[in-house]
This record gives structure tokens, sequence and C-alpha cells, in this order.
């Protein structure tokens, strides 16, 4: 064979090697929005909504994402003023591409009990960084329904929905601390709160940002669960007891950001974020009936995790002889930063985003965690720019939500564009070809 046939060959050989890792199914775009609507109760309420400045159609970002039976739920956080509301759902059977938006679990609930106006925006390169610090405003609730501003939320295996109300309105402009941090918990069942629950002020410190719940909990023992909050801003992570209804605060080198991996390149935007633990999942059942809790930074490429029996041991994870019980699991390699993941239990895999790469990837926990054991699932400069936030469903079904908030943060999202996108897949169709499958 000539020189030139050799390099042709050995070309072709190195393209299949480098496509063999990548899924050979691709994401499908569910919804769309260039930018969000609202099922308003009436025409004339949307109307008083907006000229009052209760509802600013560009300030509307969606960020959270899950799916129970047939509703989407879609968070909307509160960071400048004019959100109509912060909890919503879809009707995943919805012929519309771009279909409106339903509070949860009603307009009421999702109304805020103090005006706030529009402000000029303060963040000209850090993000919530920049901010100014929050004005407590002092409010005691009428309804403890009342959801201020959420970023994730999660449904159990029980049909419960766990809300992490951040309780924080106007972020990026003069923000102000409606209510203290709360977790809310709703049975989808009934539409109604069966507990919401402080976390006390003595757990939370003055750089403190929550904006991510994960439940860890078995069909079986649904009195028994425990929700894992972690504080991307104060590196920590808050454990609740859903039958001690009690909580505490869990402080680990971990939980730290990286400084060697906190440069973003998002969408033609760069910023530079510190934030901390903030992607969490819970795995499978081990044989002893423990649980290992993966978690990551997010400005960070490096994946930990500790046992769920570690976690729940309040005065063992507490004292000083738990370091060593949380362990180095691996590195995704460069650009492997990562704002959420997932495990699927049907699979071994677990799930999440690569912001830097506007990507989805996976690994499967049997194998060893190193840049060549991670599969890319889908990469699109296009629909996904900044995956945000991912779930899995009991069916399988993988949901991604991406909203290139990097430039609705830090320049102009344009209202000609579609900005925010649903996506999803079949689980086992995404890991064809990768080195997940197993």
């Amino acid at each position: 064979m000539n020189p030139l046939g050799m390099l042709s060959l050995g070309l072709m050989v190195c393209l299949i090697g480098a496509f063999s890792r990548i899924a050979s199914a691709k994401l499908e775009e569910k919804f769309s929005w260039k930018q969000l609507a609202f099922d308003w109760p009436t025409p004339e309420a949307e109307a008083e909504a907006k000229s009052n400045g209760h509802y600013i159609v560009e300030n509307n970002l969606p960020l959270g994402v899950e799916r129970w039976q047939n509703r989407i739920f879609v968070t909307v956080p509160r960071w400048k003023a004019g959100v109509a509301a912060t909890l919503n759902y879809i009707d995943i059977n919805s012929t519309e591409k771009s279909p409106k938006l339903h509070p949860y679990p009603s307009w009421e609930a999702n109304k805020l009990p103090i005006d706030v106006q529009p402000q000029d925006q303060k963040t000209p390169s850090g993000g919530r960084l920049d901010a100014d610090k929050a004005q407590d405003a002092g409010i005691q609730l009428k309804d403890n329904s009342t959801v201020i501003s959420t970023f994730r939320i999660q449904v159990d295996v029980c049909d419960r929905l766990w809300v992490l109300d951040t309780g924080l309105a106007d972020i990026l402009g003069s923000p102000k601390q409606i209510t203290p941090n709360s977790i809310l918990v709703f049975d989808l069942k009934t539409d109604t709160l069966l507990r919401r629950f402080t976390i006390p002020a003595d757990q939370t410190k003055e750089d403190s940002f929550f904006a991510n719940i994960v439940v860890d909990a078995d069909r079986s023992e649904c009195q028994d669960a425990f929700a894992y909050i972690p504080d991307l801003g104060a590196y920590g992570v808050i454990v609740y007891s859903l039958r001690n209804d009690k909580s505490y605060r869990v402080k680990h080198n971990f939980f730290h950001f990286d400084p060697l991996h906190g440069d973003f390149n998002v969408g033609g935007v760069n910023f530079q974020w510190t934030d901390g633990v903030f992607g969490l999942a819970v795995g499978p059942m081990n044989p002893d009936h423990s649980k290992d809790i993966y978690f990551h930074a997010l400005a960070s490429t490096k994946e930990f995790k500790v046992s769920n029996r570690v976690l729940q041991n309040e005065s063992h994870v507490t004292a000083g002889d738990s370091y060593y019980d949380f362990k180095y699991v691996g590195d995704r390699g460069m650009n492997g930063q990562s704002t959420a993941e997932v495990f699927d239990p049907e699979t071994g895999v677990i799930f999440y985003t690569q912001v830097n790469k506007d990507a989805i990837a996976c690994w499967n926990i049997k194998r060893p965690y190193t840049p060549d054991t991670q599969g890319l699932i889908d990469s699109d400069s296009h629909t996904l720019v900044f995956p945000n936030d991912m779930k899995i469903d009991n069916e399988g079904t993988i949901w991604v939500l991406s909203d290139k908030m990097p430039t609705y943060l830090y320049k102009e999202l344009d209202p000609s564009a579609v900005n925010y996108r649903i996506l999803m897949g079949q689980n086992r169709d995404l890991i064809k070809g990768t080195p997940c499958e197993m």
C-alpha cells in the first residue's frame, strides 16, 4: 500500500475510534421558547402585571426541570424583578411547541407578599457574586404554600415534590430576603403542602447560596426520607431528615471549588465563578443497604462520593473524625465543569451536564472515573448552550433544560431567537456506542 493510502487508513481508524465514544442517538427537542409565557387567569390580569412591573417578560428565565406523570415542572428563579411565577408546570402532552406555564400549586402561592420594583442590574462580571447583600424584608407568610424563588426541585419515589425556596427576590437588582431558605414538600396526588421547614439561621453563612435539592428516599419507607441541599456559595451541605423534621450542616474540603477550573466560556460569554458543591446524585443500594452520594463543585472537574450513612449520622459527620469517609472518585478532564448529575438505576449510569462543552455526558459507575471512561451523549452549540438542569424519570427518559443563562446574566438575550429548550432522550439509546454501555 502506498504511504498516502496508509495515511488515509490511519486517519479513518482514528476517526472511527473517536466517534465510537459518542452516542449514536441525540437528544430530541420537546419544547422551546423565545420568551416564556404564562397561563394568566385573564388577559386583564396579565396586562395589569405588565403595567405595574410584576411581569417583565425578558426577566423570566427557566432553570430547573422535573417530570411527574403528565407534568413537566419548570422553575423560574427571581434573578430579577418581574418574574410572573417561580414554580410552574406544563402538560407533557401539549401539542404546542412553546406552551404557556401554569403556576404550581396556584397563582396565589407564587405571588410575592411585598412589592418588588425593577432596579438597575449590578452584575457586570460575577453574577450573584457582584450582587448587593440582600435586605431582610421580615415578612410573615399568610400561606405556607407560598414559594418566593426556587432554582431546583425534585420528585421522589413517593410522589412528593420537594422544593428548595431561597426566599430571595430580585437577586441581581436590589435583593430582598423575603423569607428564610426553606424546604417545601407537596403531595402531587392532591397538590397540597405536606411540610414547610425553615433552615435555621445558624446553618447558613454570609455567602450561602442554596440552588439545589436532592432527595434520598425509598418507596417502602417514605417517612424516612432525607434531603441534601448543597451550599455552593459557602461550601457546605445541609442534611434534612423528614421524620425528625430537623437539619444540620456538614462541611468538608471536597465541597470547595477548584481555583484552576473557575474560568467559563459559554455561548460567546467569558466569566469566572467560584461555585462550590452543586451537583449531587444518589447512587444504587449497596449490599449493606447503604447508598453512595456522588457530588461535585460547579467550578471543578473532579467527582467525589460519601455514604449516605455517613451523611445521615449527625453526631459523626459533624465531628472531626468523618473526614476520611469522603472519597475522591476521579476527574472528568479539561472543560468538564458540570451543573447537574443524575443516577439512572436501570443502566447504572450517571448522566451529567458539561457547560463548557455545550454537552451532556455519562459515566458507568462500574468503570474507573477517568476522562477516557466518560461518554459524550450529545454536544450542540445551538441547542445545548448552558445545559442548566437535568432529570431522569421512572420510564428511563432523560430531560434536559438549556437556557443560555450566562447571556441572560451578563449580556442580553435576543427575543427573536429561541433561548430556552427542554430536550429529551431514552437512557439506553443515548448511551449506545459510548463507554457507558456495558
